[in-house]
């Protein structure tokens, strides 16, 4: 088994062609709340060796701290690459609430982050729509997803924040 490098993870190479075709057949809506569990619970016990393309769309892993209990949380969540960063949107498939991730990272913006089976430490910063380069990010994401955080948006009132995510190899560098 080979490991796949940043630039197959993310980057210009699409995820794998099954798993694609799926996610566009069942695009706009998620997919079924067992697949997304299932999908985070494989990634998570492979240590990222299955799991980054399973769904159709590039994946990572986010390790958050609780806001309220202190506890360590994990989301799989798609994302995109802007350079440098990984951007990722708070959607929540379109409630009219937030994600629990969202508010513990607002709350503790120094998160860690595995993409495969690279694991790396992070700042977060969130973009909001009043920010002149959310709409680049936002067609950004939404093409990773064939178009469906624009399907979520519709859904809701909230704005959907983007939050970008600048690497660190090592806490506190």
């Amino acid at each position: 088994m080979t490991t796949r490098t940043r630039r197959e993870i993310g980057g210009e190479r699409p995820p794998p062609l099954i798993p694609r075709m799926m996610n566009r057949l069942t695009a706009p809506k998620s997919g079924p709340a067992f697949t997304l569990r299932f999908h985070q619970w494989i990634y998570a016990r492979s240590d990222g060796r299955i799991g980054p393309g399973m769904i159709g769309a590039w994946t990572l892993l986010l390790r958050t701290v609780g806001r309220r209990t202190g506890l360590p949380r994990l989301t799989a969540l798609v994302f995109a690459r802007d350079g440098e960063r990984i951007i990722v949107a708070a959607s929540n498939d379109g409630q009219d609430s937030a994600p629990a991730w969202f508010h513990n990272l607002c709350a503790q913006p120094e998160i860690e982050l595995q993409v495969g089976r690279d694991r790396v430490y992070g700042s977060a910063t969130v973009i909001d729509p009043t920010d002149a380069d959310y709409p680049r990010l936002w067609e950004l994401m939404n093409g990773t997803n064939n178009r469906r955080y624009d399907a979520y948006q519709s859904k809701t009132s909230r704005p959907i924040p983007i939050v970008a995510i600048t690497p660190r190899r090592f806490p506190g560098a």
